[in-house]
Order: structure tokens, then C-alpha cells, then sequence
């Protein structure tokens, strides 16, 4: 099983976790047989609220999430709180140091830089890129190609 974890936090910035997630969640469903599990993490229980206002409520904690795989770390405004956070810094050494894939998005990429590492991601919807990445890297182009045709993401610009 490879396991996902998407950080939550408030001031998250919606599309930076979202497409990640729509993404890896459409893998993760849409082919049961490759293992994959995909789910919304936070420090504490409760109500998370988005950098537009956008409420949700994360699937687990950072202590019930065990061993993760990879983690998508997003951005948006709670990123410049989350940087300084020394509790946030030293969990996602910890997850650096369990061997979990460090993704990120935007400026989640700060967050890493001040955890002392980085090897990330560009901003919003280049999430959605990132993710189709990790689903090559961590399955086949052809199973990418696949979720990308399955979500109808076409990353030529309309305009």
C-alpha cells in the first residue's frame, strides 16, 4: 500500500491541496488494484479553514496518520505561521526522515526550505502536474496519462 498524506492547515491555499488530491484520489479509486491510499492530514482534530474561506474537516492528525509514503504539502497565506512553527518544522523532519516523499506546492515550498530541505513543486496549478508525476514515479506514465484523461485535465491553456 502507498500512503498519501495531504497536509491541512488553516490558510491553506484550496487549489494547491485540491488538485493534488483529485489527482491521487482519482488513482486511488479508480485503480484499487495499485495500492494506493489518499487522505487529508492536520496537526489537531478539527475545522480547517482555507486561505478563501473554504471549511473542511481533515480525514486524520498528524498522530493517527502513521508512516506516510509521500506528503503533499500545500501553500497559501498559513504558510508564513507554519514556517515559523517549530512543532510543523520538526514533524515533517520527522516525516523526512521516515522516508516519506516530500512534495509541495507554492509557497509550501517555504515551509520546507525552513525544515532545511527542499526539492518541490511551482505554484497552484502546478500541483496538479506534480501529482500526475508522482503517480508516474510511483506507478507508470501510461497509469498518469490515464488519471489525467480519467480528471479531463488538459494542460495546454484554453486562452
Amino acid at each position: 500500500m502507498t500512503r498519501i498524506g495531504i497536509a491541512l492547515f488553516d490558510g491553506a491555499e484550496e487549489l494547491d491541496w485540491a488538485g493534488p488530491w483529485e489527482v491521487l484520489a482519482a488513482w486511488a479509486q479508480q485503480w484499487p488494484d495499485d495500492g494506493v491510499e489518499v487522505f487529508t492530514l492536520s496537526q489537531r482534530d478539527g475545522e480547517i479553514t482555507c486561505a478563501k474561506g473554504l471549511r473542511v474537516l481533515p480525514d486524520r492528525t498528524w498522530a493517527e496518520a502513521g508512516k506516510l509514503d509521500v506528503l503533499v504539502y500545500p501553500g497559501g497565506r498559513g504558510t508564513r505561521r507554519e514556517l515559523k512553527d517549530e512543532a510543523v518544522l520538526e514533524w515533517l523532519r520527522g516525516m523526512q526522515g521516515d522516508g516519506a516523499l516530500m512534495t509541495s506546492v507554492c509557497t509550501g515550498a517555504l515551509v520546507y526550505a525552513a525544515a532545511g530541505f527542499l526539492r518541490t513543486a511551482a505554484g497552484v496549478s502546478a500541483g496538479i502536474d506534480m501529482a500526475l508525476h508522482l503517480v508516474a514515479r510511483l506507478h507508470s506514465k501510461e497509469r498518469a496519462r490515464e488519471v489525467r484523461r480519467y480528471i479531463q485535465y488538459d494542460p495546454e491553456p484554453p486562452v
